[in-house]
C-alpha cells in the first residue's frame, strides 16, 4: 500500500520522492539513501568546467579541462562517404536481453556478451553494403538517446508511462501517443534525481569493439546537450537537484565533454550529436505545447531563446576539439512510419542557428518532401559538409538508383563535390522496441547509395574510400 512506503523508506533509510497513480498501476520513485547525499564524486570533482555560465542570450564560457586526453589521430572521411546515422534493427533475441538486462534478470556481462553477437551482425550488414564509415548500430541502447539514462550517476530510465501524470493533460497526451504508434510501455525516459556524474563511458565501449571487427573509419553517435537538457529537465523531479534547467544544462555539456573527449582520444573518426529537438522547436506550434518529440517533455520557451540556448550549449561542449570530426545531426521525427504524424518544415528558420554551430558536418534529413528545398541550405557556411539525407528510412520501397544519382548530383551541383557526404534520412531504429525497418531493407537501402556514391566519385575523379 502507498501509506505503507514512506513508513518503509523512514526505517530503511531511503526517501520517498514522488509517486503516481495510472489506471490501478502505482508507481514509486525511491532514492537510496537520503536524497541530499546522491551527490556524485564526479560532479562534485568537477562542477561546471565546461561553463561558468549557460544562458540563452549569452556565450557560453569555455574552460577545456586540463585532466582530459587529448585527441588521436583518425581516418579521413572522404568526401561523398556513405554512413548510416546511428542506430540499426536490433534482432528479437537482442531486443529480449536488452528488456531482461533493464528489469535486472539478465547479468551486465552476459548482456554485453549478447549485444557484442548482436554488433557483429549490424556491422557485417554495413560493410556488405559498402559503407565507408561504420557505426554499432546502438545495439547497446535502448534508443538514441535515453540509454545515457542507465550510466550516468543519479540519472534513472523510467518507463514514459510513468511521466504521463507530468503532463498537463495526461490522457489527450496518451491518446497521442497511441496515434503515433509509441509503445509508451516499452519507451523509457531519463529521470535526474541529483548532480550527473559520468563515472562510466557513454559509448568509449561501443567504439573499443567496433574497432576489433573492422578498419572502416568509425562513427559514434550521441545525444546533443539541447535535446538532454529539453529530456532530463522535468519539472517536480530535476529541481530536486537543480534550480533550472540552466544548472542541468551546465552539468550535461560537462559529462558530454568528458565523453567527446575519450571518444576522440580512442580515434573516433566522427562524433555526431542527435539534435532532432531543433526541428520541434521551430515546427510544433505553441511556444508552451508539450511534444513527444524524442521525449523532450518539458516547456520550452520563445522560438529565438530556445535556438540560443541550443546553439550555446552544442557549442561548450565541442569548444576546442577538431571541427572536421566532429558533427550534428537533426530530422523531424522518426518513430513511425506515417509521415503526417511527422513535424513539417524547410530549414529557413534553422539556418542562422545550423550555421553558428562549431562543428565541421551538418548530417540532414533531406529526401522527405517535408524537408523544403536543398538549396536552401547553399546559406551554410562553405567550409561546413552537409550530409545529405538520401533515401527515406522509414519507408520499406527501395530507392532507385536513378533517383539517388539524381539527388546525388544534385547536392555535388549544390555545394560542391568535396563537402558532400550521403546517409538515410534518419536511424532505421531510433526505439529499440520501434524499428522503422527490417535488417534486410536497411541494409538494400545501404547498399544504392554505395552504388550511386561510387558512380559519382568516378564521374567527379573523387578517391573511392575513406583513409588515413
Amino acid at each position: 500500500m502507498e501509506e505503507d512506503l514512506p513508513a518503509w523508506c523512514r526505517l530503511t533509510g531511503n526517501k520517498l520522492l514522488s509517486w503516481t497513480k495510472q489506471d490501478r498501476q502505482r508507481s514509486f520513485l525511491v532514492a537510496k539513501g537520503k536524497f541530499s547525499e546522491r551527490v556524485s564524486s564526479t560532479a562534485a570533482a568537477s562542477v561546471s568546467d565546461a561553463s561558468a555560465a549557460i544562458l540563452a542570450n549569452a556565450p557560453v564560457k569555455v574552460v577545456i579541462p586540463t585532466h582530459l586526453p587529448a585527441p588521436s589521430a583518425a581516418p579521413m572521411i572522404a568526401p561523398l562517404s556513405v554512413m548510416g546515422i546511428g542506430s540499426w534493427p536490433r534482432p528479437r533475441w537482442m531486443l529480449q536481453a536488452m528488456h531482461d538486462h533493464l528489469e535486472g534478470r539478465l547479468k551486465s556481462a552476459a548482456f554485453q556478451a549478447t549485444a557484442d553477437d548482436a554488433v557483429r551482425l549490424s556491422v557485417a550488414a554495413q560493410l556488405r553494403a559498402g559503407v565507408d564509415v561504420v557505426t554499432d548500430g546502438e545495439q547497446r541502447r535502448d534508443s538514441y538517446a535515453s540509454f545515457v539514462g542507465g550510466i550516468l550517476d543519479n540519472c534513472q530510465l523510467i518507463p514514459l508511462t510513468d511521466l504521463l501524470p507530468l503532463v498537463d493533460d495526461s490522457e489527450e497526451f496518451a491518446r497521442e501517443l497511441r496515434a503515433l504508434d509509441v509503445p509508451a510501455a516499452e519507451v523509457r525516459h531519463p529521470a535526474v534525481f541529483g548532480p550527473l556524474g559520468r563515472s562510466k563511458p557513454l559509448a568509449v565501449h561501443e567504439m573499443d569493439f567496433v574497432r576489433t571487427l573492422t578498419d572502416k573509419p568509425v562513427k559514434v553517435a550521441l545525444p546533443g546537450p539541447y535535446l538532454l537538457t529539453r529530456t532530463m529537465w522535468l519539472e517536480y523531479i530535476s529541481d530536486r537537484a537543480y534550480q533550472d534547467r540552466e544548472a542541468l544544462a551546465t552539468d550535461v555539456v560537462r559529462v558530454l565533454r568528458e565523453e567527446l573527449a575519450s571518444l576522440l582520444a580512442a580515434g573516433v573518426a566522427l562524433v555526431q550529436f542527435d539534435e532532432p529537438v531543433l526541428s520541434e522547436v521551430v515546427f510544433s506550434g505553441s511556444v508552451s505545447k508539450r511534444s513527444f518529440m524524442c521525449g523532450a517533455l518539458s516547456e520550452k520557451n520563445e522560438i529565438p531563446a530556445e535556438l540560443g540556448f541550443a546553439r550555446e550549449l552544442i557549442n561548450a561542449v565541442v569548444a576546442g576539439y577538431p571541427r572536421e570530426r566532429l558533427a550534428v545531426h537533426m530530422c523531424r521525427d522518426n518513430w513511425t512510419p506515417d509521415e503526417g504524424a511527422a513535424l513539417s518544415g524547410d530549414y529557413t528558420p534553422l539556418i542562422d542557428t545550423l550555421s553558428g554551430l562549431h562543428v565541421g558536418s551538418l548530417l540532414l534529413e533531406l529526401c522527405t518532401p517535408r524537408t523544403g528545398e536543398m538549396e536552401i541550405l547553399r546559406a551554410i557556411p562553405d567550409d561546413v559538409r552537409i550530409g545529405v539525407g538520401i533515401c527515406n528510412q522509414k519507408h520499406a520501397h527501395i530507392e532507385s538508383l536513378d533517383d539517388i544519382l539524381t539527388k546525388g548530383e544534385r547536392a555535388i551541383q549544390l555545394f560542391g563535390k568535396a563537402q558532400v557526404l550521403f546517409t538515410p534520412d534518419c536511424g532505421f531504429s531510433t526505439f529499440a522496441d520501434n524499428p522503422l525497418a527490417s535488417e534486410k531493407i536497411a541494409e538494400h537501402k545501404l547498399s544504392v547509395i554505395t552504388a550511386a556514391s561510387h558512380i559519382l566519385r568516378q564521374r567527379h575523379r573523387i578517391p573511392g574510400e575513406s583513409g588515413l
